[in-house]
């Protein structure tokens, strides 16, 4: 397993917290509904901790949040979750990153087309 110095993820985790506090004192109320709405969130149900974890990784891989991936991954090593599903689960991100811009493009056609013919009239 290789390891790279691109980015300093526990660092960066570390480095939010002053700009996360400022944001909660800013907005106390909105903050203390979103800490609700993640321990909501994360409340058991179907789905285990480990695995809620893992989606919330996709999701931010997906959305390309670098702070929520270094809190998600940790969340998730936390839980259990090896190496070999994290990997796993980026080929799901990986698609689903993809997969969306896919079908927004193929919006966008669909956009110039109808331009186009009413433009023809």
């Amino acid at each position: 397993m290789a390891h790279t110095e691109f980015k300093n993820w526990p660092d960066m985790a570390a480095n939010f917290i002053p700009a996360i506090k400022e944001l909660h004192k800013g907005a106390p109320g909105v903050m203390k509904a979103f800490r609700e709405m993640g321990a909501a969130a994360h409340e058991g149900g179907a789905l285990d901790a480990k695995t809620k974890e893992l989606l919330a990784v996709a999701i931010s891989v997906a959305v390309r949040c670098d702070p929520c991936i270094t809190y998600h991954i940790e969340g998730a090593r936390k839980k259990g979750a090896t190496r070999e599903e994290i990997a796993e689960t980026m080929g799901l991100a990986i698609y689903m990153g993809a997969g969306p811009s896919a079908m927004y493009a193929a919006q966008a056609l669909e956009a110039y087309d109808q331009y186009t013919d009413s433009a023809a009239g």
